[in-house]
Protein backbone atom coordinates (compact mmCIF):
# COMPACT_ATOMS: atom_id res chain seq x y z
CA UNK A 1 0.00 0.00 0.00
CA UNK A 2 2.79 2.34 0.68
CA UNK A 3 4.75 1.92 -2.50
CA UNK A 4 1.19 2.52 -4.49
CA UNK A 5 0.74 5.95 -2.01
CA UNK A 6 4.79 7.06 -3.06
CA UNK A 7 3.46 5.98 -6.66
CA UNK A 8 0.64 8.32 -6.46
CA UNK A 9 2.20 10.99 -4.62
CA UNK A 10 5.16 11.38 -7.15
CA UNK A 11 2.60 11.45 -10.29
CA UNK A 12 0.83 13.96 -8.85
CA UNK A 13 4.08 16.06 -8.19
CA UNK A 14 5.08 15.38 -11.97
CA UNK A 15 1.74 16.42 -12.80
CA UNK A 16 1.85 19.96 -10.62
CA UNK A 17 5.11 20.73 -11.75
CA UNK A 18 3.89 20.43 -15.44
CA UNK A 19 0.91 22.51 -14.07
CA UNK A 20 3.09 25.02 -12.90
CA UNK A 21 4.73 25.54 -16.32
CA UNK A 22 2.62 26.62 -18.35
CA UNK A 23 -0.07 28.64 -16.04
CA UNK A 24 0.49 32.82 -15.71
CA UNK A 25 3.03 33.84 -13.11
CA UNK A 26 2.81 37.03 -12.10
CA UNK A 27 4.96 39.43 -13.09
CA UNK A 28 8.20 39.97 -12.14
CA UNK A 29 9.44 43.70 -11.85
CA UNK A 30 12.54 44.33 -13.90
CA UNK A 31 15.48 46.02 -13.20
CA UNK A 32 14.66 49.50 -13.94
CA UNK A 33 18.60 50.74 -14.14
CA UNK A 34 19.64 48.17 -16.27
CA UNK A 35 18.35 50.06 -19.69
CA UNK A 36 16.60 53.29 -20.62
CA UNK A 37 14.42 50.87 -22.86
CA UNK A 38 12.58 47.83 -22.08
CA UNK A 39 10.54 45.32 -24.37
CA UNK A 40 6.89 43.43 -23.37
CA UNK A 41 7.35 39.93 -24.03
CA UNK A 42 5.00 37.17 -22.93
CA UNK A 43 6.55 34.54 -20.77
CA UNK A 44 4.64 31.43 -19.05
CA UNK A 45 1.67 33.38 -19.63
CA UNK A 46 2.34 37.05 -17.95
CA UNK A 47 3.50 40.34 -19.34
CA UNK A 48 7.61 41.06 -19.07
CA UNK A 49 9.58 43.86 -19.47
CA UNK A 50 12.46 42.92 -20.34
CA UNK A 51 15.55 45.60 -20.90
CA UNK A 52 16.88 46.13 -24.45
CA UNK A 53 20.93 45.52 -24.17
CA UNK A 54 21.80 47.47 -26.97
CA UNK A 55 19.74 50.35 -27.88
CA UNK A 56 19.92 52.53 -31.31
CA UNK A 57 22.06 55.13 -30.77
CA UNK A 58 20.47 57.82 -33.22
CA UNK A 59 20.95 61.61 -32.14
CA UNK A 60 18.13 64.02 -33.09
CA UNK A 61 20.74 65.91 -35.35
CA UNK A 62 20.89 62.83 -37.38
CA UNK A 63 17.50 63.48 -38.81
CA UNK A 64 16.98 65.62 -41.70
CA UNK A 65 14.22 67.21 -43.43
CA UNK A 66 12.11 66.61 -40.19
CA UNK A 67 12.48 69.58 -38.47
CA UNK A 68 9.16 70.63 -37.70
CA UNK A 69 7.74 67.36 -36.65
CA UNK A 70 10.96 66.84 -34.95
CA UNK A 71 10.17 70.50 -32.49
CA UNK A 72 6.38 68.93 -32.10
CA UNK A 73 7.24 65.96 -30.96
CA UNK A 74 10.14 67.49 -28.47
CA UNK A 75 8.52 69.79 -27.07
CA UNK A 76 5.87 67.66 -26.23
CA UNK A 77 8.64 65.12 -24.31
CA UNK A 78 10.13 68.13 -22.75
CA UNK A 79 6.76 68.60 -20.87
CA UNK A 80 6.20 65.29 -20.91
CA UNK A 81 9.71 64.76 -18.50
CA UNK A 82 8.69 68.06 -16.34
CA UNK A 83 5.58 66.73 -15.00
CA UNK A 84 4.07 69.28 -17.13
CA UNK A 85 0.99 68.16 -19.09
CA UNK A 86 1.72 66.12 -22.55
CA UNK A 87 -0.22 64.54 -24.62
CA UNK A 88 -0.27 60.39 -26.22
CA UNK A 89 0.84 61.40 -30.16
CA UNK A 90 0.57 59.62 -32.92
CA UNK A 91 2.94 59.76 -35.65
CA UNK A 92 1.61 58.79 -39.19
CA UNK A 93 2.52 59.58 -43.04
CA UNK A 94 4.68 57.59 -45.42
CA UNK A 95 6.92 54.98 -44.87
CA UNK A 96 10.61 55.32 -44.50
CA UNK A 97 10.25 59.17 -43.29
CA UNK A 98 11.68 58.90 -39.85
CA UNK A 99 9.12 58.54 -37.53
CA UNK A 100 9.99 55.36 -35.83
CA UNK A 101 13.61 56.65 -35.69
CA UNK A 102 12.59 60.05 -34.14
CA UNK A 103 10.86 58.47 -31.08
CA UNK A 104 14.41 56.69 -31.06
CA UNK A 105 16.24 60.07 -31.03
CA UNK A 106 14.10 61.54 -28.22
CA UNK A 107 14.54 58.66 -25.96
CA UNK A 108 18.81 59.25 -26.43
CA UNK A 109 17.92 63.13 -25.73
CA UNK A 110 15.62 62.18 -22.75
CA UNK A 111 16.89 59.29 -21.14
CA UNK A 112 19.29 60.88 -18.71
CA UNK A 113 16.37 63.14 -17.45
CA UNK A 114 14.39 60.25 -16.30
CA UNK A 115 12.49 58.82 -19.14
CA UNK A 116 12.21 55.15 -20.01
CA UNK A 117 10.50 53.69 -23.17
CA UNK A 118 8.93 50.38 -22.78
CA UNK A 119 8.21 48.91 -26.31
CA UNK A 120 5.17 46.93 -27.12
CA UNK A 121 3.84 45.18 -30.09
CA UNK A 122 -0.22 44.86 -31.13
CA UNK A 123 -0.71 41.40 -29.89
CA UNK A 124 0.38 42.37 -26.22
CA UNK A 125 -1.74 45.79 -26.34
CA UNK A 126 -4.72 43.47 -24.44
CA UNK A 127 -2.30 44.02 -21.35
CA UNK A 128 -1.89 47.31 -21.53
CA UNK A 129 -4.08 48.14 -18.77
CA UNK A 130 -2.19 45.85 -16.63
CA UNK A 131 1.17 47.46 -17.96
CA UNK A 132 0.60 50.64 -17.06
CA UNK A 133 -0.66 49.72 -13.31
CA UNK A 134 2.71 47.99 -13.40
CA UNK A 135 4.58 51.21 -14.10
CA UNK A 136 2.22 53.28 -11.95
CA UNK A 137 3.89 55.28 -8.60
CA UNK A 138 7.70 54.63 -10.42
CA UNK A 139 9.50 57.73 -10.38
CA UNK A 140 10.85 57.63 -13.94
CA UNK A 141 8.64 58.78 -16.86
CA UNK A 142 7.19 56.19 -19.60
CA UNK A 143 6.91 55.99 -23.17
CA UNK A 144 4.91 52.75 -24.57
CA UNK A 145 5.86 53.08 -27.79
CA UNK A 146 4.07 50.93 -30.32
CA UNK A 147 5.37 51.00 -33.57
CA UNK A 148 3.63 50.30 -37.30
CA UNK A 149 0.58 50.36 -35.73
CA UNK A 150 -3.38 49.17 -38.23
CA UNK A 151 -5.90 47.10 -36.58
CA UNK A 152 -8.41 45.09 -38.90
CA UNK A 153 -11.55 45.32 -37.55
CA UNK A 154 -12.78 43.35 -34.40
CA UNK A 155 -9.24 42.75 -32.90
CA UNK A 156 -9.34 43.30 -29.24
CA UNK A 157 -6.23 45.11 -28.99
CA UNK A 158 -7.96 47.92 -30.52
CA UNK A 159 -10.40 48.36 -27.78
CA UNK A 160 -7.67 47.84 -25.10
CA UNK A 161 -5.45 50.64 -26.59
CA UNK A 162 -8.76 52.85 -26.77
CA UNK A 163 -9.59 52.25 -23.04
CA UNK A 164 -6.30 53.06 -21.60
CA UNK A 165 -5.85 56.10 -24.21
CA UNK A 166 -9.53 57.98 -22.98
CA UNK A 167 -12.21 56.07 -22.00
CA UNK A 168 -11.56 54.03 -19.14
CA UNK A 169 -13.31 54.60 -15.63
CA UNK A 170 -9.76 54.55 -14.29
CA UNK A 171 -7.78 57.90 -14.70
CA UNK A 172 -4.43 57.65 -16.72
CA UNK A 173 -1.53 57.22 -14.59
CA UNK A 174 0.79 60.33 -15.78
CA UNK A 175 3.92 59.31 -15.74
CA UNK A 176 2.92 57.13 -18.97
CA UNK A 177 2.09 58.43 -22.63
CA UNK A 178 1.29 56.66 -25.30
CA UNK A 179 3.86 57.01 -29.10
CA UNK A 180 2.98 55.18 -31.87
CA UNK A 181 3.67 55.31 -35.35
CA UNK A 182 1.42 54.05 -38.24
CA UNK A 183 1.12 54.43 -42.06
CA UNK A 184 -2.61 55.06 -41.71
CA UNK A 185 -4.13 58.40 -40.22
CA UNK A 186 -7.00 56.40 -38.96
CA UNK A 187 -5.78 53.07 -37.99
CA UNK A 188 -8.22 50.97 -39.10
CA UNK A 189 -9.12 50.02 -42.90
CA UNK A 190 -11.73 52.29 -44.51
CA UNK A 191 -13.77 51.44 -47.37
CA UNK A 192 -15.53 53.17 -50.06
CA UNK A 193 -18.80 52.23 -48.73
CA UNK A 194 -17.74 54.54 -45.65
CA UNK A 195 -18.70 57.33 -47.74
CA UNK A 196 -22.24 56.34 -48.95
CA UNK A 197 -24.64 57.55 -47.39
CA UNK A 198 -25.91 54.34 -47.15
CA UNK A 199 -25.25 50.59 -48.43
CA UNK A 200 -27.23 48.04 -49.72
CA UNK A 201 -27.61 45.00 -48.80
CA UNK A 202 -29.14 42.34 -46.43
CA UNK A 203 -26.31 43.27 -43.76
CA UNK A 204 -25.66 46.69 -44.79
CA UNK A 205 -24.96 49.60 -42.08
CA UNK A 206 -28.45 51.33 -41.33
CA UNK A 207 -26.07 54.41 -40.08
CA UNK A 208 -22.99 54.42 -41.64
CA UNK A 209 -21.79 57.67 -40.26
CA UNK A 210 -21.48 55.89 -36.86
CA UNK A 211 -19.69 53.20 -38.49
CA UNK A 212 -17.20 56.12 -39.57
CA UNK A 213 -17.37 57.82 -36.03
CA UNK A 214 -16.30 54.38 -34.53
CA UNK A 215 -12.88 53.84 -36.82
CA UNK A 216 -11.81 57.68 -36.27
CA UNK A 217 -12.35 57.70 -32.48
CA UNK A 218 -8.93 56.15 -31.85
CA UNK A 219 -6.54 58.34 -33.80
CA UNK A 220 -8.92 60.55 -32.28
CA UNK A 221 -7.62 60.12 -28.65
CA UNK A 222 -4.39 60.48 -29.81
CA UNK A 223 -3.95 64.41 -28.42
CA UNK A 224 -1.44 65.41 -30.79
CA UNK A 225 -0.74 64.09 -34.36
CA UNK A 226 2.78 64.86 -36.49
CA UNK A 227 2.58 63.86 -39.99
CA UNK A 228 5.36 62.76 -42.39
CA UNK A 229 5.25 63.48 -46.31
CA UNK A 230 7.42 62.38 -49.10
CA UNK A 231 11.01 63.80 -49.32
CA UNK A 232 12.15 65.79 -52.49
CA UNK A 233 14.78 64.94 -54.33
CA UNK A 234 17.12 67.47 -53.11
CA UNK A 235 15.79 66.45 -49.46
CA UNK A 236 16.75 63.05 -50.30
CA UNK A 237 20.32 63.98 -51.31
CA UNK A 238 20.33 66.13 -48.20
CA UNK A 239 20.10 63.01 -45.93
CA UNK A 240 21.98 60.56 -48.21
CA UNK A 241 24.81 63.26 -47.34
CA UNK A 242 24.12 63.61 -43.95
CA UNK A 243 24.28 59.44 -43.82
CA UNK A 244 27.39 59.42 -45.88
CA UNK A 245 28.66 62.28 -43.38
CA UNK A 246 27.83 60.18 -40.51
CA UNK A 247 30.01 57.16 -41.40
CA UNK A 248 32.94 59.43 -42.15
CA UNK A 249 32.90 60.56 -45.95
CA UNK A 250 34.72 63.66 -47.15
CA UNK A 251 32.98 66.27 -48.86
CA UNK A 252 34.53 65.17 -52.37
CA UNK A 253 33.06 61.32 -52.23
CA UNK A 254 29.52 62.89 -51.08
CA UNK A 255 29.32 64.99 -54.11
CA UNK A 256 31.10 62.03 -56.29
CA UNK A 257 27.65 59.54 -54.71
CA UNK A 258 25.08 62.10 -55.79
CA UNK A 259 24.16 60.19 -59.26
CA UNK A 260 24.66 56.75 -57.72
CA UNK A 261 22.33 57.42 -55.06
CA UNK A 262 19.53 58.64 -57.21
CA UNK A 263 19.98 55.50 -58.90
CA UNK A 264 19.79 53.54 -56.02
CA UNK A 265 16.49 55.67 -55.02
CA UNK A 266 15.08 55.01 -58.75
CA UNK A 267 15.77 50.61 -58.93
CA UNK A 268 13.70 50.87 -55.13
CA UNK A 269 10.51 53.66 -55.96
CA UNK A 270 11.62 55.50 -53.30
CA UNK A 271 12.88 58.48 -51.97
CA UNK A 272 12.43 57.69 -48.13
CA UNK A 273 15.31 58.81 -45.27
CA UNK A 274 15.73 54.65 -45.16
CA UNK A 275 16.54 54.16 -47.94
CA UNK A 276 19.17 56.96 -47.74
CA UNK A 277 20.64 55.57 -44.50
CA UNK A 278 20.98 51.92 -46.93
CA UNK A 279 22.53 53.40 -49.29
CA UNK A 280 24.98 55.43 -47.44
CA UNK A 281 25.76 52.42 -45.49
CA UNK A 282 25.81 50.56 -48.61
CA UNK A 283 28.33 52.98 -50.00
CA UNK A 284 30.37 53.36 -46.53
CA UNK A 285 31.03 49.41 -46.76
CA UNK A 286 32.12 49.43 -50.44
CA UNK A 287 34.34 52.19 -49.45
CA UNK A 288 34.73 56.83 -49.97
CA UNK A 289 35.57 55.46 -53.72
CA UNK A 290 32.97 52.86 -54.94
CA UNK A 291 32.17 51.36 -58.01
CA UNK A 292 28.99 53.80 -59.45
CA UNK A 293 27.04 53.35 -62.08
CA UNK A 294 27.14 53.90 -65.53
CA UNK A 295 26.69 57.85 -65.26
CA UNK A 296 24.77 57.86 -68.93
CA UNK A 297 21.35 56.64 -67.03
CA UNK A 298 21.32 60.20 -65.71
CA UNK A 299 20.62 63.26 -67.93
CA UNK A 300 23.77 64.69 -69.29
CA UNK A 301 23.45 67.69 -66.77
CA UNK A 302 23.39 65.25 -63.66
CA UNK A 303 19.99 65.40 -63.13
CA UNK A 304 17.39 63.21 -62.85
CA UNK A 305 15.47 61.72 -65.98
CA UNK A 306 12.33 62.28 -66.44
CA UNK A 307 9.71 60.03 -63.94
CA UNK A 308 12.59 59.67 -61.01
CA UNK A 309 11.80 62.77 -59.19
CA UNK A 310 8.59 61.25 -58.79
CA UNK A 311 9.79 58.54 -56.85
Amino acid sequence: MSAAVESLLARAEGLLARLEAVLPHAATPPDWAASPAFRARRRHGALCLEPVRAISRIALSDLKEVEPQKERLLRNTAQFVAGRPANNVLLTGAKGTGKSSLIKAVLNEFSGQGLRLIEVDKADLVDLPDLVDQVAGRPERFVVFCDDLSFDEGEASYKALKSVLDGSVAAASDNVLIYATSNRRHLLPEKMADNLGGTRGEHGEIHPGEAVEEKISLSERFGLWISFYPFSQAEYLTIVAQWLRHFGLDDASIAAARQEALIWALERGSRSGRVAFQFARDRAGRGAVGHAEPAQRLGDDGQAPEGLDHV
